[in-house]
């Protein structure tokens, strides 16, 4: 394909990913071609990028029991407080929700340098289960606390290091597969924080029924010892299981010819996009990141839907507010998500497949925000209860977002790794805001808390359909070009 002669088209296509995995220059096709000889042919290379592919799905799969710990251990203050855990710390008035907000000050501030510093080692089979194991011992410490300035300090330093797993987990993945397969693997990493939610609740029940007074310590800190324990021995697990990347993976598991195929893949998704993988910086991706306005139409669209779903940190309060017992109360919180766990893959999946990502992310949004106005207008137990499946319906929506970031940002790797980094660290903002929309004086009905919900969930659909217009009109603006340069074949769009 020719490169376009303005400045505007080539920056329009520079910047679109891949709608197809098939490429569409007729100099990227012998490219591939030519490759394909050197793996002894196009069919022996397919079968070689299968079987690639399988490996490498298999090892990063753990990457989704790591994210369920990552929520299980940020989130579980919210059920050790149905057992005494703001009594036996003295909490008064807004220091519970200031122990929720505290995390995100780290959280936030050290997604972009652990990224940055992940690229530079090269490392995340060491870097991520480090940083994992570091955050399951501080975990445990929670279980120490006995004042609630010693229950901040361990949660600062919680989200000082659970800072490091998504945003490189997400960065990891874009280094192994290419633009057309990042979809679906994204949506299958966030399940691991809608199943948390579901298995945080039956095991923090089990624990918390069971483990009252063992050795003389109160059930909600054996939340924290056991919880904290488990990520720990994951995390060492997890150093065996999970891959470098492709350029300096040195272990066993892979071929020869399976770790230069992993590298040439890369390489020529990178040309595809008229760009190479190694010639930007993280410093320049950076600035490539920050000067991009889709990066702050989706990062203001996460953080108001980040503030909507605010209400899982608070998820057993609300559903406490049916008025079953504490246990039956902590198993009635699995069902939403375990549902909604189910249907976000299905979406994602259909999303993948018809290639459309708006709807498949606003019609779950609405959902949700019918499920706000419902859980608002009643106190009927039943009615309330339901109204918890339709509000966790916006994590099927979340799902797809995720994977319509990738998407967005094609190229450079470099560019891409930050503005990852970069939506997902300051959208947390929205979490620190939802901590404190759910004040006790607006209890049982918390009718003030749902209606933020619903705000800032409209918000959010807003801002997609404006994402959603300005990638349809570069798409029109790579299509004119065509036409005007006479190109045969069908160039590169933004999914929509």
């Amino acid at each position: 394909m020719t490169r376009p002669a303005t400045m505007e088209s080539e920056a329009v296509d520079a910047q679109t990913p891949l709608l197809k995995s098939s490429l569409t220059s007729s100099q990227s096709q012998a490219s591939w071609e030519t490759h394909g000889d050197e793996f002894g042919g196009t069919a022996a290379r397919q079968e070689l990028e299968k079987k690639l592919l399988w490996k490498v799905d298999k090892r990063m799969s753990i990457l989704i029991l790591i994210y369920i710990l990552n929520f299980i251990d940020r989130n579980n203050a919210g059920a050790a407080r149905l057992r005494g855990f703001e009594e036996d710390l003295g909490l008064k008035g807004q220091q519970f929700a200031t122990v929720l907000s505290i995390l995100y000050v780290g959280y936030i501030s050290m997604q972009i340098p652990s990224n940055m510093f992940l690229n530079h080692i090269g490392k995340p089979s060491l870097y991520l289960p480090t940083c994992m194991a570091i955050w399951g011992m501080v975990s445990v410490m929670t279980g120490f606390a006995n004042t609630f300035c010693d229950v901040l300090l361990t949660r600062i330093i919680l989200g000082v290091v659970e800072a490091s797993f998504f945003p490189g987990a997400l960065f990891l993945i874009s280094k192994w597969y290419k633009h057309s397969e990042l979809g679906s693997r994204t949506a299958l990493l966030y399940c691991g924080n809608i199943v948390s939610n579901a298995f945080g609740a039956l095991i923090a029940s089990a624990i918390l029924d069971n483990m009252e007074g063992v050795l003389g310590r109160a059930a909600w800190r054996w939340l924290f010892y056991l919880e904290g324990s488990t990520t720990i021995l994951v995390a060492i697990c997890a150093m065996f299981i999970l891959p470098d990347f492709p350029e300096t993976t040195k272990s066993g598991w892979l071929t020869e010819q399976e770790v230069k195929l992993a590298v040439r893949r890369m390489e020529e998704d990178a040309d595809t996009h008229h760009d190479h993988a190694g010639s930007k910086s993280l410093v320049q991706g950076f600035w490539m990141a920050i000067l991009d306005p889709n990066v702050w139409i989706l990062t203001i669209a996460m953080f108001f839907q980040t503030i909507a779903n605010g209400f899982t940190a608070y998820f057993p309060t609300i559903v406490s507010t049916l008025g079953y017992s504490r246990t039956v109360t902590l198993l009635l919180c699995a069902p939403p998500y375990l549902f909604i766990a189910f249907e976000a893959f299905f979406v994602s999946r259909h999303s993948d497949k018809v290639g459309e990502r708006f709807y498949h992310i606003t019609i779950p949004f609405w959902m949700g925000t019918l499920g706000f106005a419902m859980a608002m207008s009643t106190m009927n137990t039943g009615v309330r209860y339901f109204s918890l499946f339709l509000l966790t319906q916006s994590y099927a929506g979340f799902s797809v977002f995720y994977g319509w970031l990738s998407n967005t940002f094609p190229s450079p790797p470099a560019k891409r790794a930050v503005a990852l980094a970069f939506i997902n660290s300051v959208s947390q903002v929205g979490n620190v805001v939802g901590s404190y929309a759910w004040q006790p004086t607006w209890a049982p009905t918390y009718r003030n808390s749902f209606l933020i919900c619903i705000v800032a969930s409209c918000c959010s659909i807003f801002s997609c359909y404006v994402l959603k217009i300005r990638l349809s009109s570069m798409n029109e603006k790579t299509q004119r070009a065509e036409t005007e340069r006479g190109d045969a074949r069908p160039g590169f769009r933004y999914l929509v």
